[in-house]
C-alpha cells in the first residue's frame, strides 16, 4: 500500500476495504509480515526513538488509527483519508477469517481477557479457527521462551496472529519474530479489552470530534494523564511546525 509521510512515519493510505483485502491476503501467504495501528502515541514514540521509527516504516501495512493523523493527511496530501481503528478492524477481521477459514492465533494480554475472548468467539464467530492463545509472562520474555511461543504459533497454521501486548513493546516484539513467524502479525493491544467487555469504547459522537482518547483518559486518568499530557502536546506542536515548513517550501518552489 502507498503511505504518506507524517512526522517521519510512513502511514498507509487507501480505504477500509482495501486494508482488510490487504491484510487477509497477507494471511493467505504465510509470510512474516507485521502491521502497525498507528495513534499518536505511536508516532512520538517513533519521532523521540530512531530505532522504533525503522520499526515502524519496515512494517508492511501501518493504519491510520486516529482522527488526528486523519486530519494531517488531509492538511499535508489533500487525501480524505478513513479512519482505520484497531477496534473496527479487529471485528471484521475475525469475521472475514470465520468465513474464509483462516486460523487466528492471540498472543499477549492476560489469562482473564483471553479466557472472556475465547467465549466471545465461541458466541458470535461459532465457525471461526481459533487456532491458539499465549498469555506471556509480565515484563520481557527471554530467547527460550519466545522461540518455543514462535514454534506454538506456526504448528497453529494461523494466518492472522493478534498481538496484544501494548506498544511499543508489541511492535518491537513483531519485528523480532517476523522472520520466523508463517503468517501475518497485528498489533491490536487495547482493542482486545474493548473487544472482550473489560473496557468501554467512546461514543461514536466522540470518536467522529478526535476526543476517544479523552474518554480513555476518563476511564484510566491516574495510568494515562503524563502520556496525553506529553505526546498530545508534542504531537501539536510538531504537527503545526511540518504544516508551516510545508507552505514555506511550496511557495518557495512556486516563485
Amino acid at each position: 500500500m502507498e503511505k504518506k509521510r507524517l512526522l517521519g512515519t510512513g502511514i498507509s493510505i487507501g480505504e477500509y476495504d482495501k486494508f482488510t483485502s490487504d491484510i487477509i491476503e497477507l494471511a493467505r501467504k504465510s509470510e512474516g509480515k507485521y502491521i502497525c495501528v498507528a495513534n499518536v502515541h505511536m508516532v512520538i514514540e517513533a519521532y523521540n526513538d530512531q530505532e522504533f521509527s525503522s520499526i515502524i516504516n519496515n512494517a508492511e501495512i501501518v493504519t491510520p488509527d486516529g482522527m488526528p493523523l486523519t486530519l494531517m493527511v488531509k492538511i499535508l496530501y489533500g487525501i480524505r483519508q478513513p479512519r482505520i481503528a484497531g477496534m473496527d478492524i479487529l471485528p471484521t477481521l475475525l469475521e472475514i477469517s470465520e468465513s474464509e477459514k483462516i486460523p487466528v492465533f492471540f498472543f499477549g494480554s492476560t489469562s482473564s481477557i483471553l479466557d472472556k475472548v475465547k467465549a466471545k468467539l465461541k458466541s458470535q464467530y461459532p465457525g471461526l479457527i481459533l487456532s491458539g492463545v499465549i498469555s506471556p509472562p509480565f515484563g520481557e520474555i527471554s530467547s527460550t521462551l519466545l522461540e518455543s511461543h514462535i514454534d506454538e504459533i506456526n504448528r497453529s497454521k494461523a494466518g492472522i496472529i493478534f498481538v496484544v501486548l501494548g506498544c511499543p513493546k508489541q511492535e518491537k516484539l513483531m519485528a523480532e519474530m517476523s522472520d520466523r513467524v508463517k503468517g501475518v502479525m497485528i498489533g491490536v493491544g487495547g482493542a482486545v479489552s474493548v473487544f472482550a467487555g473489560e473496557l468501554k469504547r467512546a461514543p461514536e459522537w466522540m470518536q467522529k470530534c478526535s476526543l476517544e482518547w479523552f474518554f480513555r483518559f476518563l476511564k484510566e486518568p491516574g495510568r494515562l494523564w503524563k502520556r496525553y499530557l506529553y505526546t498530545n502536546t508534542k504531537f501539536i506542536f510538531l504537527a503545526i511546525r511540518e504544516v508551516f515548513f510545508r507552505k514555506i517550501l511550496k511557495k518557495q518552489d512556486s516563485v
